[in-house]
Formats: C-alpha cells, sequence, structure tokens
C-alpha cells in the first residue's frame, strides 16, 4: 500500500520538471550596459546593442527586445548608452527597467 503514495510524489515531480521550461518568466539580477539602436513605440521594441547578460549566459549582441511599459522607451533615443534590466518571458526577451548611463 505504501507503494502509491510513492507512485504520486514521483509522478508530480516528473511533472513539475517537465514544466519547468514553461514557467513564466526569469529576471536578471543585475544591469546590462549597452547603446540603444533603435526605438519602435508603435510595436513596444528596442533594438539595444548590449554587453554580455551573464545570468542568461547569453554574450555581447544586437537584439531587439520588448517592453512591457511603453513608458520605458521614453527614457532612450538611438545613440543613448544605457544599463538596463532584462526579463525572459516565454522564450523571449524584455527590458524591465532602463536608464541613462552616467
Amino acid at each position: 500500500m505504501p507503494a502509491l503514495p510513492i507512485r504520486r510524489l514521483a509522478f508530480f515531480a516528473l511533472l513539475s520538471l517537465a514544466l519547468l521550461p514553461l514557467a513564466s518568466w526569469s529576471q536578471s539580477d543585475d544591469k546590462v550596459a549597452g547603446e540603444v539602436r533603435k526605438v519602435d513605440r508603435d510595436n513596444q521594441k528596442i533594438t539595444i546593442k548590449h554587453g554580455e547578460i551573464k545570468s542568461f549566459d547569453m554574450p555581447p549582441m544586437t537584439m531587439v527586445f520588448t517592453v512591457k511599459d511603453p513608458v520605458l522607451l521614453d527614457a532612450a533615443k538611438p545613440g543613448d548608452k544605457v544599463r538596463f534590466g532584462v526579463a525572459r518571458e516565454d522564450g523571449k526577451f524584455g527590458v524591465t527597467a532602463i536608464e541613462l548611463a552616467p
């Protein structure tokens, strides 16, 4: 009789591992240095040439990020040096905060 609870426990453990990639978001703990290349207010996107994002094991590159809060786009224009926060949600990377670099 004790095998049933162990099977259930094993089932739920495997299920949680299988669903792990579907977790809604993860966020970088550090701000990343970069340079704004393009701001697309209509589509709530920003293109940034950035340094390494260690928490996501991502090398330096230029990429397009989405922003959840379009107000963030008001803080930057092409050519600006910035520091920004990054989160990954549903496999896409987005900017969570942005500030002009000193």
